[in-house]
């Protein structure tokens, strides 16, 4: 199991938003690349990065704070927002990022997801945001017709790395993950599933360790890390007793 401290990119600052609001955001930390360091020295091995005005524009845009993280840090990378075309998944690889995630594309442009992951094997996740069992796209601002389950059959075979699965109307709000329907999508499938969306204490790290959550990958922290209510020590030092 992994638990992947996240850092969600605003203004070239790290920031979390409260249901994908971006009127709702908190600056946690100026300084992405120290905070990303902040991570790496407290034992955590995987990083997950949010280009958040990427995801609204379509394109990166805060390109420079990432490559300033990827300068601090040896640990691994993913990384998603504005990622929507072959060459940005090509360029974000070169520069050093591990794993990318695909969002709104997946939903518009699955073609693009299997091609990827074709050429590029173990290095193409998928981002399915969910609001009310449908998958919300453009940085969460439209919500489309489709489910979860929907999207996620589709590339059953394509060699995606990992689906990354967000409870939208727990994200941010720390009223703890959706664990029911973040488990139930990852029996449905073969690909790995990674919880997000609303991790709020202890008691979410102990969840994702029960013998019900095995096929999930992992899950992605990001406000009950920055404010305290979890401890890394502690948390870090659970999964590796369950390994």
């Amino acid at each position: 199991m992994i638990l992947f401290p996240a850092i969600d990119l605003k203004n070239g600052q790290c920031v979390r938003l409260e249901q994908g609001d971006m009127a709702r955001a908190t600056v946690f930390n100026l300084d992405p690349a120290a905070q990303a360091h902040d991570f790496e020295t407290q034992g955590f091995e995987y990083l997950h990065v949010v280009d958040l005005d990427g995801a609204f524009a379509g394109k990166p845009v805060n390109a420079q704070a990432v490559e300033s993280m990827l300068k601090v840090i040896k640990m691994p990378v993913q990384l998603g927002g504005g990622i929507r075309d072959l060459k940005t998944v090509e360029a974000w690889l070169s520069k050093g990022i591990t794993r990318v995630i695909i969002g709104t594309a997946a939903v518009r442009d699955p073609a693009l997801v299997k091609e990827a992951a074709k050429k590029f094997p173990g290095k193409v996740a998928v981002g399915l945001d969910a609001r009310d069992g449908k998958v919300a796209v453009e940085g969460w601002a439209e919500t489309s017709t489709v489910t979860a389950l929907e999207i996620a059959q589709r590339f059953e075979d394509a060699g995606v790395a990992a689906i990354i699965f967000t409870d939208i109307a727990r994200d941010g709000l720390l009223k703890g993950i959706n664990w029911d329907a973040t488990i139930a999508l990852a029996d449905s499938i073969s690909i790995p599933v990674i919880a997000s969306g609303g991790l709020a204490s202890i008691d979410d790290i102990k969840a994702m360790l029960e013998p019900r959550a095995a096929k999930l990958e992992g899950a992605i922290s990001g406000r009950a890390l920055y404010d305290g209510r979890i401890d890394p020590a502690e948390a870090l030092k659970l999964i590796k007793q369950a390994a």
